[in-house]
């Protein structure tokens, strides 16, 4: 697929599955313990299907799944109350916390994308699902690694409106001074991500190595066979192109080869 751009000023990176945390883990091992507490079991892929948004958005997405308010009935005879929502969202914390640092590795190609693409003149923003506090971590680690954006924005600094709601980018735009969203290009591994950047007007692009929607580990993504490594990637990219991505790479390289060498040849 072609790019269309006229120069391209900035890149709006995801964290986790995008960056940071190949498979995107962290947030799955948390989400998986807190509802253990609660003796409801979830699986990988009900965790995933929300991925990206505000953390308690995902929350109350996964109770309004038919085999979550199955198992809770059974459990605890109804469904969750608010204060039961309230208790989970802060197990969810504590597993994340506990685990953020370990999952806050940077993904294979982080860190060459970035140079390349400064030295290039482009400004590097970021957006999350994480609330402020869980990035300070993540955001601290990754900086000891040497990835650090020029500009990040969470929840928080938009009233509450994280994805799908395009206001985190719009306030990257803004703090860029940016004359237009054909300036800004928002890359992520999620739908959620897909969604904020088509919302927010600007060209959207799909990282399919790594991704939270492939869902493996950078171990268990070594192990598989090369086939079955292509079929997986065939299947994230219809996944991105459904939600309406512009363009689904590999990984961040070569996302990279897109950018630069369409700044060397706009339309």
């Amino acid at each position: 697929m072609e790019i269309r751009m006229s120069r391209i000023e900035g890149v709006i990176f995801d964290w986790a599955g995008t960056t940071v945390d190949f498979g995107c883990m962290a947030p799955v091992h948390a989400f998986r313990n807190a509802f253990l507490e609660k003796g409801i079991q979830l699986t990988d892929k009900e965790i995933r299907e929300p991925m990206g948004k505000l953390k308690w958005d995902h929350i109350q997405q996964l109770l309004s799944l038919p085999s979550v308010k199955e198992q809770w009935i059974a459990v605890h005879g109804q469904l969750p109350q608010e204060k039961e929502v309230e208790e989970l969202y802060q197990q969810f914390e504590h597993y994340l916390f506990k685990d953020l640092v370990k999952h806050s590795t940077l993904k294979p190609d982080t860190l060459e994308t970035i140079e390349r693409l400064r030295n290039a003149g482009i400004n590097i923003g970021s957006t999350t699902g994480f609330t402020a506090p869980m990035m300070t971590i993540v955001a601290e680690t990754a900086k000891k690694e040497g990835y650090s954006p020029d500009f990040m924005a969470t929840s928080e600094d938009v009233e509450g409106y994280g994805r799908p709601f395009p206001y985190m980018i719009h306030k990257t735009i803004q703090y860029f001074k940016n004359k237009s969203v054909d300036e800004i290009i928002k890359v992520g591994d999620t739908v959620s991500d897909i969604q904020e950047g088509k919302n927010a007007g600007v060209f959207t692009v799909g990282v399919i190595e790594g991704s939270s929607l492939m869902g493996l580990s950078y171990d268990a993504y070594q192990q598989i066979e090369m086939e079955e490594k292509d079929r997986l990637k065939q299947s994230v990219a219809l996944r991105f192109q459904q939600a309406g991505a512009d363009l689904c790479v590999n990984n961040l390289k070569e996302l990279t080869e897109y950018i630069l060498c369409a700044d060397k040849n706009p339309e």
